[in-house]
């Protein structure tokens, strides 16, 4: 592969995700700023007699019927299960909330504000096609790292700062990541 050819991919890459990062980095840096996401939560109602099974393959088409029971036309892919509790999916924009309690289901709705919509995206809580796409993002951001790694190490003029800040920011990662 020719020089000028990694570069262009370098670039091409580097530019068609930079909007994702600089948005990922923002809502990551507020939230670790201690501006945190906001969820709000509405009691929608409760379905006396009710239980879900996690492991149940009707899992979906239980949660649908709880949720039209209470006038609900909810648009979800799945649901998420944890313990008790029961997610619809994507939890980037309105879902709902299930809770398994001894006589029924309480159901909440949950709405996130921007941050938390982005975290949400972040965390792989998406829409499933999302998730191929930052299963994309990912692949790219390696393929960038390598290219901008590999053209700084084989720069007579580069190699050098790209040795030091390479094992610098190794260092650094694991020092502060694992002591």
């Amino acid at each position: 592969m020719s020089r000028r050819l990694l570069v262009s991919i370098h670039l091409y890459l580097a530019a068609f995700f930079a909007p994702m990062v600089i948005i990922m980095a923002v809502s990551g840096g507020l939230h670790l700023l201690g501006v945190k996401e906001v969820m709000t939560s509405t009691e929608l109602g409760y379905v006396a007699g009710l239980k879900l099974d996690a492991d149940s393959s009707s899992l979906n088409s239980d949660v649908h019927t709880a949720l039209q029971s209470l006038g609900v036309e909810a648009r979800f892919e799945y649901v998420k299960a944890k313990g008790r509790e029961f997610s619809t999916r994507p939890s980037n924009r309105e879902h709902y909330r299930l809770s398994q309690k001894a006589d029924g289901v309480s159901i909440t709705t949950v709405s996130p504000n921007w941050q938390a919509a982005l975290m949400e995206l972040h965390m792989g809580h998406g829409p499933r096609w999302y998730k191929w796409f930052e299963t994309g993002f990912a692949l790219g951001l390696i393929i960038i790292m390598i290219s901008g790694l590999y053209l700084g190490l084989m720069s007579a003029a580069y190699r050098r700062q790209t040795l030091v800040l390479c094992s610098v920011g190794l260092l650094l990662f694991l020092a502060l990541g694992f002591l």
